[in-house]
């Protein structure tokens, strides 16, 4: 199954550049990389990356996390993906910029599907 995970584009540069990351200051500061299903990604892009136009959207396919991957309630009582480790780049299937148009992000064609 794939989770997704957005960055922003200084983010992902710094995961490229060292090969892992403690994620982003709100990962670091809760103690694991949040993730998001496909069925999530829109909803936690609006509501924690609004109007942000220097997003990437990352692919990571779960098998690759190991025991480190826990699910967990989150948001509207929903599992959301909890990695709780560094995330390599490795770990990473895919990366592409996640455009902003008209004030909402824009996911690639088949995201739903990916992930079944």
């Amino acid at each position: 199954m794939m989770i997704y995970k957005i960055f922003r584009a200084s983010e992902w540069a710094d995961l490229r550049a060292n090969g892992t990351t403690a994620g982003a200051p709100i990962d670091v500061a809760d103690g694991y990389v949040h993730f998001s299903t496909a069925s999530q990604a829109a909803e936690t892009a609006a509501k924690h990356f609004a109007g942000a136009d220097d997003l990437m959207l990352l692919a990571v396919d779960t098998d690759r996390l190991g025991d480190a991957l826990k699910w967990e309630v989150s948001r509207g009582d929903q599992l959301f993906p909890h990695l709780y480790r560094d995330l390599q780049i490795a770990d990473v299937v895919w990366a592409q910029p996640l455009l902003l148009k008209d004030g909402a992000h824009e996911f690639p064609a088949g995201l739903e599907e990916a992930s079944a």
